[in-house]
């Protein structure tokens, strides 16, 4: 899959939990936790932007497009 995700590594910079991320952007563990290991296939805006609020992020940070 050419989109990679990077979640894990954005939240371990800003030592924040899967529970804590969870609390902030109103989103269950379960599904944070398919978007960090990459088992999507498809992200709300509004997901995606609560996320980036929580971490102080750009989506650039998370999610990067590499061709096969």
């Amino acid at each position: 899959m050419p989109i990679i995700l990077r979640l894990d590594r954005v939240m371990a910079d800003r030592k924040m939990s899967l529970n804590e991320l969870s609390e902030k952007v109103g989103v269950s563990n379960v599904n944070l936790s398919k978007l960090k290991t990459g088992k999507v296939s498809a992200v709300r805006f509004s997901t995606l932007e609560a996320i980036c609020e929580a971490l102080n992020c750009q989506p650039g940070d998370i999610l990067e497009y590499r061709k096969d």
